[in-house]
């Protein structure tokens, strides 16, 4: 029997060397195959690895392309500077006018040296009675307010999800998430050695008949949701989807684990925690809301699941500072917090102005009033907005930091984000989010938070002429 890693190897060795160039379709798998004298699943293990190996890209009813841009590595793009681009629309942290110098007005007490003393002692994963009860406030929303001693903290909110999943989930266990997630959380599972199972979803997120079906087929150890701002298509649940999902897990006894982190720029969504509190894990943190560099991870624990999870956050090393505690308290106390969040929504809805002013006029174009008018309605209730035409079509809400582009034939997503890489600009490609590297959407994610405001309308232009010229040596480029 043929070792499929040695002819993956041939392959690949054909695209280092361009042999097989940027954007070439390989040949069916049966064709291959047959070329080859392999049995067809041979020729799909094939086919597997070097999708894997991030060198090719399958998509279903179109068959398997060479990669037209470098691979982005999980979770890279959205943590760290991850190109040289003059114009990065990977990268997604917000930061509001004088920031730096009112965070430094509020730290200086800390900086005494009796209170830096105090400070600079271990951190516990509970964090301390005060940091409890200024979390408590500070994630409150309307019918949901967290009890302090279900508070735990961690350096960051990519460690409280991995705490989360780590107390909930044994190596080898099957986590429901969207079709597309947070691409860190894709990291999280893989070092943790657990499945993610993707659940079939609409413009709301996951459908409770999904969700159901793939539970009752192999049982799900836990599910992952981001009800409010999904990241990457900006929805949101409406209050009647949280109350199915939340019935279902009940029922079922399905822990779940709701990330928050962009829920503090839609105040008005409420928690999916107040319909299962006795199973959700709810995550946020102050990396959006302050700034990467100076955050705390929140995790709000069930009762009776703060010794497992607390063992979990200890034993991953991933307690929150205590000086971070104490700067996290003297902000929220000192109302820095606020300011930040309300300039950081008002900031997000001028960023948002300026894609619906910059790039949705040429996605209207040649459409319909009536398409544009079902789009509208379909997305409406979730406060989502959305514009399809010529090139392509862009979901998003008109409070969010992000938008979702989908684009139009024949673009793919890894040719778009080469173009507009050669033309300086990053943009995040659809497969960073996919969670079956098979189903790939062709879209791309732009983060509007990162790049300067004239930097980013003058992106947008061009992102929209790009698209619209169509991909090299197609009708329309």
């Amino acid at each position: 029997m043929a070792d499929f890693r040695l002819i993956a190897d041939r392959i690949a060795e054909d695209i280092v060397t361009g042999r097989l160039g940027p954007g070439q379709q390989l040949p069916p798998q049966r064709w291959f195959a047959r070329r080859h004298r392999i049995a067809p699943s041979t020729a799909g293990r094939v086919y597997g690895e070097l999708v894997r190996r991030g060198l090719v890209v399958g998509e279903v009813g179109r068959g398997t392309f060479v990669r037209a841009a470098p691979p982005v590595a999980q979770g890279r793009a959205l943590i760290e500077t991850a190109t040289s681009a003059p114009v990065n629309l990977e990268l997604n942290y917000p930061s509001a006018a004088g920031q730096s110098e009112l965070v430094a007005a509020s730290l200086a007490p800390l900086l005494r040296t009796d209170v830096l003393t105090e400070a600079m002692r271990p951190g516990a994963a509970d964090g301390t009675a005060a940091a409890r009860e200024s979390a408590a406030r500070l994630l409150a929303v309307p019918g949901w307010r967290p009890d302090p001693a279900q508070l735990l903290f961690t350096g960051n909110a990519r460690q409280a999800i991995a705490a989360a999943l780590a107390s909930l989930v044994r190596p080898g266990g099957r986590v429901g998430v969207e079709e597309l997630t947070y691409p860190l959380v894709k990291e999280i599972a893989g070092r943790l050695g657990v499945v993610l199972v993707p659940l079939a979803g609409d413009a709301e997120g996951v459908r409770p008949d999904a969700l159901a079906a793939v539970h009752r087929a192999a049982p799900l150890s836990a599910l992952y949701l981001q009800p409010t701002l999904h990241n990457p298509t900006s929805s949101t649940m409406s209050e009647r989807r949280r109350g199915e999902l939340g019935d279902l897990v009940v029922a079922s006894g399905l822990p779940v684990v709701e990330d928050r982190i962009w829920s503090f720029l839609r105040p008005d969504a409420p928690a999916f925690a107040a319909h299962a509190p006795e199973l959700t894990h709810v995550v946020d943190g102050l990396s959006k809301r302050v700034a990467p560099g100076l955050t705390v991870g929140f995790l709000v624990v069930p009762e009776g699941r703060a010794e497992a999870v607390g063992a979990a956050v200890r034993s991953g090393g991933w307690s929150a500072g205590r000086f971070a505690l104490e700067a996290a308290v003297r902000w929220t106390a000192d109302g820095v917090v606020r300011r930040l969040v309300e300039e950081k929504r008002a900031d997000a809805a001028r960023r948002q102005a300026m894609l619906t002013e910059l790039l949705t006029p040429h996605l209207t174009e040649n459409v319909t009033a009536h398409a544009t008018a079902n789009l509208t309605a379909h997305l409406g209730e979730q406060g989502a907005v959305g514009a399809v035409g010529a090139v392509g079509t862009v979901r998003t809400d008109p409070r969010a930091y992000f938008a979702w582009w989908e684009l139009p034939a024949p673009w793919r997503a890894d040719t778009f984000t080469a173009a507009a890489a050669a033309h300086g600009i990053a943009v995040t490609p659809g497969t960073a989010f996919a969670v079956d590297p098979h189903r790939t959407p062709d879209a791309v994610r732009l983060g509007l938070a990162s790049a300067p405001e004239g930097e980013l309308a003058r992106a947008l232009r061009t992102l929209a002429a790009v698209a619209a010229g169509g991909p090299p040596g197609s009708a329309g480029g």
